[in-house]
Formats: C-alpha cells, structure tokens, sequence
C-alpha cells in the first residue's frame, strides 16, 4: 500500500469487521460516542509486550473513567491471544479485559500502517488515539525494542478532552508545563483587533499577543 494510502491524523477510521478474542467487532461502531486506543503489538509471548499488556490493563480504569476504550491487535491468531491472556493472568495475576484483534492476514495492520517493512513482517508498536466522531486525533509508532508509556497515553486522551472542552491548545508536558503550569493556550488571534485586546484582557495572561493562556475548565 503506497504512503498517502495509509491513515493519518483527522482521517476518519476505515469500516471493518475484525475477529477479536470478544469475537467479531465491528468498527468504528463499535465505538461510536466514545475515545478509543487502538494499538497494536509484534507478537503474542512476548516479553517486551507482555509488559505493556499488563501495563495498559493496570491504567485500563483511568481510560474508562475518561470514556475510553482500549483494543488490541497483532498478526497472531484468536487461539495465541487467548492462550497469552491466560498466561498473563495465572502466572502475573492480571486479568487482560479489553479484546485483541487477530489480524491474521495483515489487511487490518496494512489499512492502518501499522506494518512497517524495514522493521520486519510483524506489526511494529502502533497507538492511534481515536475520538467520539470516529476521528484518528493522534498516532504513535514505537520499535519492538522499546515498550510505550502508559501515562502518557492517559494523558494525551486527557488534553484532548480538555482542549475541546476549552477550545483550546495544550502546551507541552501539560498539566505540568513549566511557563504556564496547568493552563491552557488561547488560539491565534484572527485580526488587528483581538491581537490588541489580548495583552489588556482580563480573561487571559499573556506574554504578548500571540501566547496567551488562560485558566482550564475541567
């Protein structure tokens, strides 16, 4: 599949049914009205993937606190999965509660870019983060040789919330960034106009017309 074939940030994600360890899944209805992490992973019994599992399923109640659902995907087939979560919850005692995607044949990685042939055959470390409308909002590719961090999926799926919520941009490392702590960015100004009443506005700081941050609604 060429480049530009393959999904990016605002793309809609593709309808397809897909045979899950739930069993079938129809997506993105599936999903319909709420934020999902799509991710996918190199191989079932893995020890690199073995730790993330376990990591995603131990942050699985902050997604869903967040109306956010989590599902899974690699090549390998139902009856892998199943035997790996098994493997996870009798010997780490942690019980893997979202589903995983079979991808069997590859189309699913393929469609989502999430094989990627100088990295070999297997599915390399995907994220998509998707909204409520079905909207791709962010994508994340990592190596085999390097597990995700969780918490800054959490909060990623925070911020966006957030942002929308204040029609606003979020600075970086928020809620912790260092010029503005918590807050949040104002958008550009769209005329002469508000950028001269942005530095003497009582709604926002500013450090001049074009970085102004105000207060986060929550």
């Amino acid at each position: 599949m060429d480049e530009q074939e393959k999904i990016l940030i605002g793309d809609k994600l593709p309808e397809m049914k897909v045979q899950t360890t739930h069993g079938e899944i129809s997506l993105p209805d599936e999903y319909e009205g709420k934020w999902l992490v799509l991710f996918s992973h190199p191989a079932d019994f893995t020890p690199v993937c073995t730790t993330e599992f376990v990591s995603f399923q131990k942050h699985y109640d902050e997604f869903r606190e967040l109306n956010c659902e989590l599902l899974g995907l690699s090549i390998d087939q139902v009856f892998s999965h199943i035997k790996w979560t098994e493997w996870i919850e009798e010997n780490l005692d942690t019980e893997i509660e979202f589903p995983i995607i079979a991808d069997t044949t590859g189309g699913v990685s393929e469609k989502l870019g999430f094989i990627h042939p100088n990295k070999g055959t297997d599915t390399v470390r995907a994220v998509l983060i998707v909204d409520p409308k079905s909207t791709v909002r962010a994508i994340l590719y990592y190596p085999q040789e390097l597990g995700r961090n969780m918490d800054e999926i959490v909060r990623m799926v925070k911020a966006f919330q957030v942002g929308a919520k204040n029609k606003s941009a979020m600075p970086a490392n928020w809620p912790e960034n260092e010029l503005i702590k918590d807050r949040v960015i104002v958008p550009p100004a769209k005329s002469v106009q508000d950028a001269k009443k942005r530095k003497s506005s009582d709604e926002y700081e500013c450090y001049d017309w074009w970085l102004c941050h105000k207060e986060a609604k929550k």
